[in-house]
């Protein structure tokens, strides 16, 4: 295949990985009917069909999930080196995408970002909100963030924050007609507001430990959220209980908003870690930011 053809196999790369013309070609800053001649273009010429398409969805088939399998990580790894370059500029350049959670980015990700940026204005950095075990591989981002606990293994982990707790907690008015669980199996008994994982498309389970005794409890409520911002706010209303990260509520309950309950039975676990593939081939500007991510307790 000769060389001018390579934007063929990236197009076909792009939608086969976005399962969808129209984010493929909002993502290559080209028109729909454009991308799709340019797709079949590169079926003509191979001599095999490489998507399946329908009116409601676009998928590989056997021969094409075979080339995006093969050929998407070459081109990857074409991309990093090209990305490496940057090391002979001047001042450090390029993007950097990162997926992590909520909690994260307020706390950790965002402060060390406003300091960082106007420090190298060439770099791009991208975030994506996601609560989910997100293959960081395959969706193409320079890094995760994640509970240390759950970072895949395989990857290169950096401690980027302390050991944290978790906290569950309700309003007073909640508490006026409740009594206050003592064990977590008393939450059975309660309205308890949940948290929907999208990896799994099920309830996150609260869990909790004392004495070297563990145990998950799965809780019932008439609110589900998918941020834990949302679930703060559902429980200050006194909707019911809350399972969020202890430091997102401190304040709160400080000031009596909010009650805390189950204290002794949420031990510490470890914090929040930037990872990344070990065979990446790391940039200035990211190793710069995870130089800066880097905690130092």
């Amino acid at each position: 295949m000769a060389h001018e053809n390579f934007n063929d196999l990236l197009a076909f790369l792009t939608v086969a990985k976005e399962r969808s013309f129209t984010k493929a070609a909002s993502q290559l800053g080209v028109s729909q009917s454009a991308l799709s001649h340019t797709v079949r273009s590169l079926e003509e010429r191979l001599g095999i069909r490489l998507l399946t398409r329908t009116t409601r969805s676009v998928a590989p088939t056997q021969a094409g999930e075979r080339l995006f399998l093969n050929i998407g990580p070459r081109f990857e790894e074409i991309e990093a080196e090209l990305s490496a370059l940057s090391e002979l500029r001047e001042k450090p350049a390029g993007n950097i995408r990162i997926t992590a959670v909520e909690y994260a980015v307020d706390t950790i990700l965002w402060p060390v970002l406003m300091d960082f940026l106007p420090a190298y204005p060439d770099v791009k950095v991208e975030v994506n909100i996601d609560y989910g075990m997100t293959d960081i591989v395959a969706e193409r981002y320079d890094a995760g963030i994640r509970l240390g606990e759950q970072v895949a293994s395989g990857m290169i982990a950096v401690r980027i924050g302390p050991d944290t707790r978790m906290a569950v907690v309700g309003a007073p008015s909640y508490f006026r007609s409740q009594s206050p669980p003592v064990v977590p199996q008393d939450l059975t008994r309660h309205e308890c507001i949940n948290l929907r994982l999208p990896t799994y498309g099920g309830l996150y389970a609260w869990e909790f430990g004392k004495n070297g005794h563990e145990l998950r409890v799965r809780v019932e409520g008439r609110l589900v959220f998918n941020k834990t911002a949302h679930m703060l706010n559902a429980a200050l209303a006194g909707f019911g209980l809350a399972y969020v990260p202890e430091g997102l509520v401190q304040t709160y309950v400080e000031k009596g908003q909010l009650n805390r309950v189950l204290e002794d039975w949420c031990e510490p676990f470890s914090g929040y870690h930037l990872y990344y593939p070990n065979r990446r081939q790391t940039s200035p500007a990211f190793a710069l930011l995870v130089d800066a991510l880097r905690y130092q307790g």
